[in-house]
């Protein structure tokens, strides 16, 4: 093997595992991920800065933020609790699509994107949200997650429904915009497509 072969592996050896203990340290600092993504002349994330700052909460990402999580000591809730991928294979996603945005950055051709090229999947929700079993006595007007068959794999994603960042929200129904719901029902109920 050539040397300046090896030198590049050996680099890689250490430089993965250190990279990814030193991200995952910054990471877990809402101000550096603030840094740039909130940055007020970024497209994708413009109006969020707001948003988290707005009482009540405008949308349901604020709304996280605003409760906190008690898993954390300090009772935050942090972006990359949302956005930070579940399991190896997410978290490697993550962390190599942080590269890519930190090397564009660097050469300084990085651009904002105006919307995620990889959305938040079921998995990254039930972390937190585990469980939607219906309850043991189902009432006359069940909500959607107390119907047992609305729990299987409908190929509808949690954030099909309740959008993180959007504005136009009900606040007082779980963050939901009526239009975007009535349209995923209408994916298996034919009488949605139309609306009230």
């Amino acid at each position: 093997m050539k040397p300046w072969a090896l030198a590049i592996a050996c680099l890689a050896l250490v430089g993965a595992p250190a990279g990814w203990f030193v991200t995952d340290r910054l990471e877990a600092d809402d101000a550096f991920c603030t840094s740039c993504h909130l940055d007020a002349a970024t497209p994708l994330h413009r109006e969020n800065a707001a948003d988290f700052a707005a009482h009540p909460a405008v949308s349901l990402a604020a709304a996280h933020a605003a409760a906190g999580n008690d898993a954390h000591e300090d009772g935050a809730f942090r972006c990359i609790d949302c956005h930070g991928g579940t399991g190896l294979l997410g978290r490697a996603r993550v962390k190599l699509l942080s590269a890519r945005d930190a090397f564009w950055y660097a050469t300084g051709r990085f651009e904002e994107p105006e919307g995620m090229h990889w959305p938040l999947q079921d998995a990254d929700c039930r972390r937190c949200h585990a469980s939607f079993a219906p309850p043991v006595q189902i009432r006359a007007d069940p909500a959607f997650h107390e119907l047992g068959v609305h729990n299987r794999a409908l190929g509808v994603a949690c954030v099909s429904c309740h959008l993180s960042h959007r504005r136009d929200v009900l606040r007082d129904f779980h963050m939901l915009q009526p239009a975007v719901v009535r349209a995923q029902c209408a994916r298996c109920h034919p009488e949605y497509e139309e609306g009230p």
